[in-house]
């Protein structure tokens, strides 16, 4: 069976949690800097398979004690973003497979430095987006010969709408905030090249409900550097509190 240690017990680590001792294959133990949320999500749902701790990766030398008096095979980090490089050093000390959720560009940008040469995988960026709309489209795009533009576009959408931002926050505020102040990239004129955040302004409407989009950093990953030369125009867009986010920054 494999040992996973998950950081971060909130509503994805827990799902990923889940998911993982749901399977019958992993062992899982879930970190957080309290032992509430891991407890209750291994109480309430009976995961025997699943270990909870407490761990604050600020303090990795607690995190390294305890990853030495419990060996893992690999760790995901389910923290803000900006904890992910600490997370990464320990993973590279350790001789770990790391895996994140981060949609921060310059945070993938250091864990592909710190983790050159490595003997283990290392995986940023496997959430929604970037991660799974980039999977989508890669495949998409193995279906033609030419391509002239992809457009990506992602909403945290309730099926039943109930606020009026018309979103459902499900990750951390801190990377929702931080996709919408940081460079965006995209593919113009088949040149990759940075653009601004919250621009690109454009509506979209589903099932009767207008909604805007913008510009925002971190989504499409590295897919924009690997289709230069393949496309002509490539971009990436969020939708629904965007419009919101727009008008409280400017």
């Amino acid at each position: 069976m494999h040992r996973v240690l998950v950081l971060g017990a909130g509503k994805i680590g827990s799902l990923v949690t889940c998911l993982l001792a749901g399977s019958g294959k992993y062992e899982v133990h879930l970190g957080d800097i309290s032992l509430d949320a891991p407890k209750h999500l291994v109480e309430d749902l009976g995961l025997s398979n699943v270990t909870p701790c407490i761990l604050d990766a600020r303090h990795p030398d607690a995190v390294s004690a305890y990853l030495a008096a419990h060996p893992v095979d690999a760790i995901l980090s389910s923290l803000p973003y900006f904890c992910n490089p600490a997370v990464a050093g320990l993973a590279l000390t350790h001789q770990l497979h790391y895996f994140d959720l981060t949609e921060d560009v310059e945070v993938t940008n250091q864990i592909r430095v710190l983790s050159a040469g490595a003997s283990r995988a290392f995986v940023p960026q496997c959430g929604l987006a970037p991660g799974f709309i980039s999977i989508v489209t890669h495949e998409l795009m193995t279906h033609f010969k030419v391509i002239d533009t992809v457009k990506m576009r992602v909403g945290a959408l309730p099926v039943h709408p109930s606020n009026a931002l018309k979103y459902s926050l499900t990750w951390s505020t801190d990377g929702l905030i931080n996709e919408y102040g940081n460079v965006c990239y995209g593919i113009e004129e088949g040149e990759r090249l940075s653009l601004q955040p919250l621009e690109g302004y454009e509506t979209i409407e589903l099932d009767g409900l207008l909604y805007e989009a913008f510009n925002t950093s971190g989504g499409l990953g590295t897919l924009a550097d690997t289709s230069v030369g393949r496309v002509r125009t490539m971009n990436y867009k969020t939708f629904a509190i965007l419009a919101i986010a727009r008008r409280f920054i400017s």
